[in-house]
């Protein structure tokens, strides 16, 4: 094999290493998020549970703030708050949400603006006189039963930072592309999240459904514009020593948008986020796990390291055809073989998951239509590298908006 050749083999043959981490990741918090049992209720201790305020970022949510509000109100005791940030709005929302019962603090602040910069500014609003525990919920989020109550007492059995599931859910009849998604996301915040904490790591907070100790949350470096707000506040929080845990007997409920530009528009925010985390947190998360001699950073490391499935499925069939290319013309079979393992683990995670949570979502011959699907997502992927990246916080178009004339 000459130089240029070998060079080549060992490109690829690095490359399908690099792939074999994520996707045994993959697998086993799949399998481990499958195998758990179901959480015994909390005790019922309402009453006597920490006093909490909950953080509500609007904007332009005109269309969901009042049934937002009036889904929290009656999970609240008298000494608890429920406070709504109306964050550079230009509808209703501010009025809406104090008709409906809720607090409200107007920002107004078109430089800076984000989720980050909006929950910076309802922690400022609630300092003076602060809870012991702060939960978030998004504007357009529906709370299970007993769901504050069940934060505050994770939050104050634990000590740490707790999140509750998060939910999408997808509308009947809803395109291929949007059922995959919809499977996807339950991978990532049901499968994996509860692997992923049984395995020992801390839990990715995921935006909604958050409740943090007021003495963690206090100066917490929320004010920012990051795509992933809430992944990056989860990681800066777990290196500070403050490790989210996850509470399985918590619930939010959101839906995915009803248009495909709304979707397209939501799905480029999520995975050029994540992207952009795994490529920056992941050496970091090592770093801090080698300093700080804690197990569980790096086990968070390995978890977020796992780049969205659709990309992970893209990355692995690309490096096994140039493995397979490479192999056809040098004989070379190392970098082949590898790749194929990588891909087998891929592929073996991926029906795991359809077993545990997809078949709701999709069926099994639905799952033929992934490469196409995954192909489909190749001009996403592009656009990370290129001047046309997704930088900065836009708020997704909510169905009742989507079907407005």
């Amino acid at each position: 094999m000459d130089t240029l050749g070998a060079a080549l083999a060992l490109f690829i043959g690095a490359g399908a290493l690099l792939l074999l981490i994520p996707a045994a990741v993959l697998l086993l918090e799949v399998v481990a998020g499958a195998r758990a049992s179901r959480a015994p209720p909390p005790p019922d201790a309402r009453e006597s549970a920490p006093c909490c305020a909950v953080l509500v970022p609007a904007h332009d949510e005109e269309s969901t703030i009042a049934a937002c509000v009036a889904g929290i109100l009656p999970q609240l005791r008298s000494r608890d708050r429920l406070l709504v940030v109306a964050d550079n709005c230009s509808d209703q929302t501010a009025e809406r949400a104090r008709l409906a019962g809720a607090e409200v603090s107007i920002r107004h602040d078109p430089d800076r603006r984000g989720k980050g910069f909006a929950l910076a500014h309802g922690v400022q609003t609630l300092a003076s006189r602060h809870p012991d525990v702060l939960i978030v919920v998004d504007a357009d989020c529906e709370l299970s039963r007993h769901c504050v109550s069940t934060l505050v007492h994770g939050v104050a059995s634990t000590g740490r930072p707790v999140q509750a599931l998060y939910r999408m859910t997808v509308a009947d009849g809803a395109p291929l592309g949007q059922r995959l998604a919809g499977f996807a996301w339950a991978v990532k915040t049901q499968l994996r999240a509860v692997g992923s904490t049984r395995l020992g790591a801390p839990c990715e907070l995921l935006g909604s459904g958050m409740a943090f100790p007021w003495h963690t949350i206090a100066d917490a470096p929320f004010a920012g514009g990051h795509l992933v707000e809430d992944v990056q506040l989860g990681i800066d929080l777990a290196v500070r020593g403050h490790p989210a845990a996850l509470c399985t007997r918590a619930a939010v409920t959101s839906a995915f948008p009803v248009t495909e530009a709304a979707r397209s528009s939501q799905h480029a925010r999520w995975e050029h986020g994540q992207i952009s985390v795994m490529l920056k947190e992941v050496p970091r998360l090592i770093r801090a796990a080698a300093s700080q001699r804690r197990a569980g950073l790096l086990l968070l490391a390995l978890h977020v390291c796992v780049p969205p499935l659709a990309l992970l499925a893209l990355l692995c069939l690309i490096v096994f055809f140039a493995a397979a290319a490479l192999a056809f013309v040098s004989g070379t079979a190392a970098p082949l073989a590898l790749a194929a393992l990588a891909c087998m683990l891929c592929v073996v995670a991926i029906a795991c998951a359809w077993r545990a949570v997809g078949r709701r979502f999709v069926s099994w011959s639905d799952l033929l239509g992934v490469p196409s699907y995954v192909i489909a997502k190749l001009p996403l992927y592009a656009r990370y590298f290129t001047s046309r990246r997704e930088t900065e916080w836009v708020r997704t178009a909510r169905e009742t908006e989507d079907r407005r004339p």
